[in-house]
């Protein structure tokens, strides 16, 4: 619920602005893909301003999407292959399931080795 009230502030005005810069910005622009030729060019698009920046505004968005997708390409590449470890090493342990748990050459309580043992100290 509170997600959904958060979401409403932002999209509201976000969305009254976005209205209101339309309205204010009707003016028919043409937009001319063509260095060599200004008056006579031979790719033009004519559209209205606020058209033309929301295109650019959506274009935008999508090529920093697209750069930052591939960016953390790497990333993606290092989660795929942990996450295939893993599943290997679940299987490997289903595989070995059988067992009380605990590896077979290790002693259930071993003696400490004679170099560990302390001494008594000297009074």
């Amino acid at each position: 619920m509170l997600r959904k009230i958060t979401i409403a502030l932002i999209l509201v005005p976000l969305a009254i602005i976005i209205i209101a810069f339309a309205v204010a910005n009707r003016q028919i622009v043409t937009v001319s893909f063509d260095p060599f030729s200004s008056t006579e060019p031979a790719a033009s698009v004519t559209l209205p301003l606020f058209a033309l920046i929301i295109l650019l505004l959506i274009i935008g968005v999508l090529i920093g999407g697209v750069a930052a997708w591939l960016r953390q390409r790497r990333w993606r590449n290092t989660a795929h292959r942990l996450e295939h470890e893993l599943h290997e090493l679940r299987r490997k342990v289903d595989t070995l399931g059988g067992t009380t748990g605990r590896p077979a050459n290790i002693p259930e309580q071993a003696a400490p080795p004679e170099r560990l043992k302390l001494k008594p100290p000297l009074s």
